[in-house]
């Protein structure tokens, strides 16, 4: 039986206290001393990526005792709780089987009569069949003519993870001869979203994924009605044009306006939804399925990493611990994501909605008021432009950030130009190198204006180049990471309550159903 105990309530918690301030980074991280601390902080991961935690504030003593930590807390106990199906979404009542659209890392799960496994496979296969067929001409418009672009209509999970995962591999699969159909999205209500996406494709050789789990989602909804009265517009059957990705006992589950659905379930949440056929719908038409299963293959294999008990081989549980030590004993209230790879731009907007949605919680899974924080505000932007917007405050300003570095060796294009001496990979990377120590030691500057503190922590995942393997293994890092922190702060981080408040008071707004400052706002905005 797994005890199931608020962070404040374990013993490691006390222990970990009674470190805060213990290291100074600008001492460890100076001269040889740093030099022999970077080789020595790496937690390998999957598809040849590397944790480096070597500019983090920890030590010896802390690492021991958030080792303590994660045994106090049982999270392998609990991970291993998750993969075998055990109802670990309490609020809901739900299990949590998100890993199991790319791996079985235990044994047979089994929910409402079906083999999770077998069921999320087999809509995988069914997509992937889908794919070949439009990709051969099979499937075509109403005139018998390609598909050229495929266009995703979702909001939240059902946009952020695709949209990033795409943007990832786009550029990798033009280089590597697998770019099958450009892909678009569109995700706001906002109407100029739709229309900027319709007026840059051509609509009759588009085909269009609608993702909606529960078939009424109104933002997915209204962007669906938009698309489809452009295309009666253009004299076009919109039946001809559409699929759906939904679950079975929704509305679009078996309807004959679309071409085909696809389905998923209420165990997997939309933020962890990249790797089932929310995802894998539009990356196997944009990508073919091949590149889809090798990104599915990166995800698994990192999965594994994270049962790992001890933490130096676990990348996942030990980026969370460090975590954890920082928000609760160091009182840092944000985390900053930056990729060095400008495939990876929209990664930091997922991880926001990974993290914020999923730990953003002040009670515990049991409904009870929790006395200590729990997930930071995460954010960030690819380098280097980041580093001409928000580094200033990073550098310099009041509240210590910790920063999550990204950055590979080789781009992805492999194209490349030599300029005063040096190619632009090579100015990328120097400017991670130079970012993680300015970062950690800091100068002295006689003049206030000029003077870095240093102190400042920052880890780095890295690799020798952002391919599918290595994008499955980093989204799945990352879903570990907030899953383990979770754990660790006692709360169900597999439901969003947080999201349902606003939706409801929407739909009063447009019932003109309001009154007091409710009507008021509505009337300003001219509803």
């Amino acid at each position: 039986m797994l005890n199931w105990k608020n962070y404040d309530q374990l013993a490691a918690s006390k222990k970990l206290a009674a470190l805060k301030d213990k290291v100074c980074l600008q001492e460890v991280m100076a001269g040889e001393q740093g030099a022999a601390r970077v080789a020595a902080c790496c937690a390998p991961m999957a598809a040849g990526l590397c944790y480096n935690y070597a500019a983090k504030a920890v030590d010896e003593d802390v690492l021991a005792a958030l080792a303590e930590l994660a045994q106090e807390a049982e999270l392998i106990g609990k991970y291993k709780a998750l993969l075998s199906g055990e109802v670990i979404n309490t609020g809901e009542k739900r299990r949590v089987l998100h890993q199991l659209t790319r791996g079985q890392q235990c044994g047979p799960v089994e929910a409402d009569g079906v083999d999770k496994r077998a069921f999320y496979v087999a809509q995988q296969e069914k997509a992937a069949a889908f794919a070949k067929k439009v990709h051969a001409g099979e499937i075509t418009n109403a005139a018998g003519e390609k598909f050229t672009t495929v266009v995703q209509i979702g909001i939240g999970g059902s946009d952020l993870g695709p949209r990033a995962m795409y943007l990832a591999l786009e550029n990798w699969a033009k280089k590597n001869g697998c770019f099958k159909m450009e892909a678009r999205f569109i995700s706001n209500v906002d109407p100029d979203d739709a229309a900027g996406v319709l007026q840059g494709i051509d609509v009759a050789h588009a085909l269009f994924v609608l993702v909606s789990k529960s078939g009424t989602t109104l933002e997915t909804l209204t962007n669906e009605s938009f698309v489809k009265d452009a295309l009666r517009r253009a004299g076009l059957d919109p039946a001809r044009h559409m699929v759906a990705v939904t679950s079975e006992t929704s509305p679009l589950a078996s309807s004959s306006e679309y071409l085909a659905a696809f389905f998923m379930d209420d165990y997997i949440g939309g933020r962890y939804s990249s790797t089932s056929c929310v995802g894998g719908a539009v990356l196997s038409l944009a990508f073919g399925p091949e590149v889809f299963q090798r990104f599915l293959d990166g995800a698994a294999a990192e999965d594994a990493l994270a049962l790992k008990e001890d933490i130096r081989e676990n990348p996942d549980l030990l980026d969370a611990l460090i975590g954890v030590y920082e928000r609760n004993v160091q009182g840092w209230p944000a985390t900053a994501v930056l990729p060095y790879s400008q495939a990876l731009s929209r990664f930091p907007a997922h991880l926001q909605q990974l993290d914020m949605e999923s730990n953003g919680k002040s009670v515990n899974r049991f409904g009870e008021p929790v006395d200590y924080v729990t997930g930071p505000v995460i954010f960030g932007e690819p380098g280097t432009n980041g580093q001409h917007s928000f580094y200033q405050l990073l550098h310099q300003g009041t509240d210590i950030v910790p920063l999550q570095f990204v950055g590979f060796r080789k781009s992805q294009a492999e194209v490349d130009v030599d300029i005063q001496g040096s190619t632009s990979q090579q100015k990328l990377c120097a400017n991670v190198a130079a970012q993680i120590m300015a970062f950690a030691c800091g100068k002295h500057d006689a003049n206030p204006n000029k003077n870095f503190a240093g102190g400042r922590p920052s880890s780095i995942i890295v690799g020798d180049q952002l391919t599918p393997e290595a994008l499955g293994a980093l989204l799945a890092h990352f879903e570990n990471k907030v899953m383990f922190q979770g754990f660790v702060w006692n709360l169900n981080s597999f439901d969003q309550e947080g999201v349902q408040l606003g939706k409801v008071l929407a739909k009063r707004v447009l019932a003109r159903e309001t009154d007091g400052a409710l009507k008021a706002y509505s009337d300003l905005l001219g509803i």
